[in-house]
């Protein structure tokens, strides 16, 4: 008997009033971080309250703060929204509340895990035995991959790890993008590394790794290496040469990881699928789900051909853990975390709700939508779009004819008014030192529509800044 249900349906009913809303509700926060505190009950209570008071308040205080990005205007970060099949999903997850740890923690998660696993090497055309972990997101991937591939390359080395540790290992030198992401270079740090062990891979103009620069700078580094490349550059959306980048690490005993958070999702649409030429050939990937497939955040996969790497990331086991059998998955053998939320449901209930077409369609739509919204910007004789439209990331620089005392600041103060005008958000990027417009379309529900109203509102914040500093 669930002595909470009446309490629960509530909770479910005001969440559908939110969601039947979410559309009309502003996209940005215009209130400042005090102007938020002070709608919060912040006093620690002395005694506990009842179900409905501790949800209300927590409501209450959360609504003037929160982000609408689940709004089709939300061209924010790389962020997508949630779906009906999703959201349901997650719920059961709560509600299930399973471990995923081993598989006798929870049958039922490492089973979908399992399935799921070959779902994805299917939809991302990645070789049929490779391994996954099932992470928090792009960070902890990249983390555990740059963490197998230490390990991997200092024994191709004839080092040791699990009997030396990193001191006295080898030097290992890890290329990267100067553009790389953040996650990459912080994933390089927690993993026991510091600036000596990274060489920094010239770029052109739409932070594709130039090939010839990083050839050139491996032939002058021995010892082991580690390559880092990129599907999907989180401002201009390019994609590096998997293809060169791949021979050049097999000529010289390197791994190559691909830190795919979004691009790699275009290897399921035939339209962009050559932009991931030769990324197969790699040794790792990282990807988001909580990002193209509309799932909650929380939903990140390493994903790596050399499946007995993947599996030694951690050499002890609980002893109350159970004997090890490999024809049982047990999820935390393949992630840094033991105690872990059970994922593959979530994203089970998604991949049957969309079907591999329905997966294409998407990327499709954003991708196309990107295109359409370059274009009509682009129409405008003060903004010119600085990025090839590889994907779904679209930059604009903003040349207005009036003379503007500070062009980069000036991007700021648009960018802010469109937040509070609430009828899209979109933030700014520095891309070639110059602060940029920058917007990343990820959201399913997307439509033309969509599109023209960003547009407008964009044009709109120009001229009220314009008019703003000529008054």
């Amino acid at each position: 008997m669930i002595l909470e249900k009446d309490k629960l349906l509530k909770v479910i009913e005001n969440s559908i009033g939110y969601l039947e809303n979410v559309n009309s509700l502003p996209i940005g926060v215009n209130k400042n971080k005090k102007e938020l505190i002070d709608k919060i009950d912040t006093k620690l209570p002395e005694l506990g309250e009842d179900f409905a008071t501790a949800l209300e308040k927590l409501s209450v205080g959360a609504k003037a703060g929160l982000i609408g990005n689940r709004n089709p205007r939300y061209f924010g970060y790389v962020l997508a929204g949630t779906t009906p099949t999703a959201l349901a999903a997650d719920w059961l997850t709560s509600i299930w509340n399973q471990n995923a740890q081993v598989f006798n923690s929870s049958p039922a998660a490492s089973i979908f895990e399992e399935i799921v696993a070959s779902w994805l090497f299917e939809l991302l055309l990645l070789p049929t035995d490779s391994s996954i972990g099932f992470v928090t997101g792009g960070q902890m991937a990249n983390f555990t991959a740059i963490n197998i591939a230490r390990n991997s390359v200092l024994e191709r080395d004839g080092w040791n790890f699990d009997n030396n540790g990193m001191q006295g290992a080898p030097l290992i030198t890890i290329y990267c993008a100067d553009v790389c992401h953040g996650t990459i270079l912080s994933a390089i740090r927690m993993n026991g590394f510091g600036e000596r062990n990274i060489i920094k891979i010239s770029t052109d103009s739409e932070g594709r790794m130039i090939v010839a620069d990083l050839e050139n700078k491996l032939s002058t580094h021995q010892g082991p290496k580690i390559i880092c490349s990129q599907a999907g550059n989180v401002n201009t959306g390019s994609f590096d040469s998997f293809e060169e980048i791949s021979r050049l690490a097999d000529n010289h005993n390197a791994w190559h990881h691909v830190d795919g958070a979004f691009g790699l999702w275009a290897r399921t649409s035939p339209q962009f699928l050559d932009l991931t030429k030769g990324i197969d050939k790699a040794d790792s990937w990282t990807v988001d789900a909580h990002k193209w497939l509309s799932v909650p955040f929380d939903s990140g996969m390493i994903i790596t051909k050399h499946k007995e790497a993947l599996a030694n990331i951690k050499k002890t086991r609980c002893a109350y853990s159970g004997i090890q059998d490999d024809f049982k998955r047990d999820g935390s053998q393949w992630v840094p975390e033991n105690s872990r939320r059970a994922r593959g449901f979530v994203l089970y209930a998604t991949i049957r709700n969309f079907g591999k077409k329905g997966i294409q369609e998407i990327i499709e739509n954003n991708c196309n939508s990107a295109r359409q919204l370059a274009k009509m910007l682009d129409s405008y004789s003060d903004i010119r779009i600085i990025n090839e439209i590889h994907l779904n990331q679209v930059l604009c620089r903003i040349e207005p004819k009036k003379i503007v005392t500070n062009l980069n600041k000036f991007h700021g103060r648009v960018a802010q008014r469109i937040q509070e005008d609430g009828n899209c958000w979109i933030g700014t990027s520095v891309w070639n030192g110059q602060t940029v417009l920058r917007m990343s379309l990820t959201n399913i529900y997307t439509s033309k529509k969509d599109i023209q109203i960003a547009v407008d509102s964009i044009r709109k914040a120009i001229d009220y800044i314009l008019k703003q500093d000529n008054d």
